[in-house]
């Protein structure tokens, strides 16, 4: 029963309208919510896609920001938001603005060996000109370390040895004041071998041939592999000494082209590691009681560089079997027999000198991330003019130190802070970056983000290589698209590299060998590191390690392209720094280990049927390297569903990655004992390399062979670092999902 009340004229009309409408209005409803669902999903795939777009460079792996995005607010109020292109045109604008050239001329000039007067003075100027930029911080760090000089009082020599076995007439040394620093001192005996390069493939092969390199003089050809390494497998395979000369071969032999002088010798040192081998694992800081030990890498044997002159004097005495053609040189008038020869009486007498060597720093704050560091460093020593060696790189850190503090007053604000380094005792194997590593270390592994060496850096102009942690290759990639190539008009680096070789990083990519000055960032504290190199097509820069290492020289070698080449690493440095300080998320490509792991899984399969049939797997590190893309994928699915707006959330983001080169470094061998940790990368028996080289003696026979129960421990280092480097990288422990 219902209660009415009296109806209004004209009502019953109005609800038959509403009726009807509300009848359409059901009917309409499921199409409305399905245009509304449609909208949504468009809207979110676009913004999604936006979002994606803006990783230009660095595949699935990372973000960054892209001309399109605020990018950083300049610190004038009316100045506006500075883009990437904004960033990226006032950094050259400024940069082109300086005086490289005269200041990689002025640099070669002066004398600047480590521990001379000279040095100390050019530090005492480096530190001025840092000053003066007015940057944030500005200090030095002085070491005292054990460096090896000449003797004047007992100059090394060498002798013929007569049939009695007593030193004859001596052979001059041509080039007296060239030696190799940390050589054992000492007298060695023995007949004359020639050994090709000296490494352990030629001395296997000079065995082959029936010449037995145990108990002689090897002479070896600059080139190939360092000194060091040199002189550690003549070591190895009972050589008493060592002879390195420069064969024609090896350098420029166009006769439009300079060539070094057939009466000079190569400097070079023999320890094969790097900082003071006297203190090896601490820093050489002054008063500091140190354990009397000695690194691993000090020879035992003697050497000694010599001439071209004098080596095809020696060659011309040997006999035996002839060298194969792959192993003859072109020094006029020598057969290239492999020997044996003549006894010959080898002297070394070196020194070891306690040499205070200082380190110039200067600092940029970061605005947001300050306590993250980007690392930019040149080695400042030089034995004898050494304008390629470090007048080239001393002066681009400069010309960069001018520029970036010019685009900080300009409004630039980097988010990480930018150290900018001067490096003493490079020449005797990065000693001082080094000491500063080993001083730092706890510090370092937490703060520095990438450190990015100006050694070497201009060795010719006819292609690029990039010694570099793989982390960095997918950004250099994206950089060498931006600078325009020195020698090719209208062309970029990129460009050029392609024409050649369309696979870039196969022309391009190198890992870091032990002698760069970047290694120990990456193989001993765990920290990303790329070393730039501009190079003569074929044969090497004849100079390096020279007296003949002039300016002029050099510039004459480039055919006058000196300035353009240096201006291009200086652009290349100067841009990879504005993404690495300012980027909002590190474009470090995380993932990337994951497929060198892959590579290097390839060579492990060759020996599965070999382990399987002795009841042994390789399915432990399998495991871990798939545990270790899982987490990469998960990492950058978190990251890809974030907001970059979110500092606390890249803050946390940016820590996880920068560390992962040095999850990579084992936790479970001693870095006293093996400093270089770092699986991939690394020296020791914990190494990928290490494991590699003990399968292959599945496949030998005779003492010395494969051993399983190092086998077992290999496999045990290898499978355990890679797995904690997934469980680093998946973040807190909770999240952790492995299936090992």
């Amino acid at each position: 029963m219902e209660l009415r009340g009296p109806e209004p004229p004209g009502s019953r009309p109005r609800q038959q309208n509403l009726g009807s409408w509300a009848a359409a209005g059901r009917r309409a409803a499921p199409y409305l919510v399905l245009m509304a669902l449609l909208i949504f999903t468009g809207a979110f795939l676009l913004g999604y896609v936006a979002f994606r777009g803006s990783c230009q460079t660095c595949g699935d792996s990372v973000l960054v920001v892209s001309e399109d995005v605020n990018y950083e607010p300049g610190l004038d109020p009316h100045q506006g938001t500075l883009y990437w292109s904004d960033l990226q045109a006032m950094f050259l604008r400024l940069l082109g603005e300086g005086h490289l050239e005269d200041t990689m001329r002025q640099t070669s000039l002066r004398e600047r060996a480590a521990g001379s007067a000279g040095m100390a003075a050019l530090a005492q100027d480096i530190r001025a000109a840092f000053s003066r930029q007015k940057l944030d911080h500005v200090w030095a760090d002085t070491h005292y370390v054990g460096l090896q000089f000449p003797d004047r009082a007992h100059p090394n020599t060498l002798h013929w040895v007569g049939a009695a076995g007593k030193a004859g007439e001596p052979l001059p040394l041509e080039d007296p004041d060239v030696y190799c620093p940390y050589s054992a001192a000492g007298n060695a005996t023995g007949q004359l071998v020639y050994a090709h390069y000296g490494r352990p493939a030629d001395l296997q092969d000079l065995r082959a041939q029936g010449v037995e390199p145990a108990g002689r003089l090897l002479l070896v050809r600059v080139g190939k592999v360092s000194f060091a390494q040199k002189v550690a497998s003549a070591q190895a395979f009972g050589a008493s000494g060592v002879l390195i000369y420069p064969d024609p071969a090896d350098l420029s032999w166009d006769a439009h082209k300079l060539s070094l002088s057939s009466h000079r010798a190569v400097y070079g040192h023999v320890h094969l590691g790097t900082g003071d081998p006297y203190t090896p694992g601490f820093p050489s800081f002054n008063q500091t009681q140190f354990p009397p030990v000695q690194s691993s890498g000090l020879p035992s044997i003697p050497a000694q560089p010599i001439s071209a002159d004098v080596a095809s004097h020696l060659l011309r005495k040997l006999e035996g079997p002839v060298a194969p053609q792959e192993w003859q040189g072109r020094l006029p008038g020598s057969p290239y027999r492999l020997g044996p020869g003549p006894g010959l009486l080898l002297g070394v007498h070196n020194r070891r000198v306690s040499t205070p060597i200082s380190n110039i720093f200067g600092c940029i704050e970061g605005r947001s991330e300050p306590d993250h560091y980007v690392v930019i460093g040149a080695q400042r020593d030089a034995w004898g003019p050494g304008a390629a060696k470090s007048a080239v790189g001393t002066a681009i850190l400069l010309e960069l130190v001018r520029t970036f503090s010019s685009m900080v007053s300009d409004g630039f604000q980097p988010r990480r802070s930018l150290l900018f380094v001067s490096w003493d005792g490079g020449d005797f194997g990065s000693v001082g970056s080094t000491e500063w590593l080993e001083g730092y270390l706890s510090v370092l592994h937490l703060k520095a983000v990438v450190y990015v060496s100006l050694d070497n850096a201009v060795l010719g102009d006819d292609r690029f290589h990039a010694k570099t942690s793989p982390l960095l290759t997918n950004l250099i990639q994206s950089i060498l698209k931006q600078v325009d190539s020195p020698n090719r008009s209208g062309q970029t680096l990129y460009e050029q590299v392609v024409f050649t070789n369309s696979s870039w990083d196969a022309e391009v990519i190198r890992p870091l060998p032990m002698d760069s000055s970047a290694y120990s960032f990456t193989a001993y504290a765990g920290v990303p590191a790329v070393e730039f190199s501009f190079l003569e097509d074929g044969q090497a820069y004849p100079f390096l390690h020279t007296k003949e290492d002039t300016y002029d020289n050099l510039h004459a070698a480039l055919r006058g392209r000196l300035p353009a080449v240096a201006q291009a690493v200086a652009r290349l440095a100067g841009l990879l720094l504005i993404r690495l300080s300012h980027d909002h998320l590190l474009p470090l490509d995380f993932g990337c280990y994951g497929d060198v792991a892959l590579r290097h899984m390839g060579s492990l399969n060759e020996f599965a049927g070999d382990l399987k049939a002795r009841g042994l797997t390789l399915q432990w590190v399998y495991s871990a390297r798939g545990d270790y893309i899982r987490a990469a994928e998960k990492l950058r699915k978190e990251i890809y569903s974030s907001e970059d707006s979110d500092e606390r959330l890249m803050r946390m983001y940016n820590v996880r990655i920068m560390r992962v080169e040095f999850y990579f470094l084992s936790q479970y061998v001693s870095p006293a004992d093996s400093p270089f940790r770092h699986i991939f990368l690394g020296h020791g028996d914990h190494t990928l390399g290490a494991l590699l080289d003990h399968l292959r003696l599945l496949r030998t026979e005779g003492p010395g062979g494969f051993q399983e129960s190092r086998f077992r421990r290999q496999l045990a280092l290898l499978t355990w670092t890679l797995q904690g480097a997934a469980n680093a990288l998946s973040g807190d422990v909770w999240n952790i999902d492995n299936n090992f």
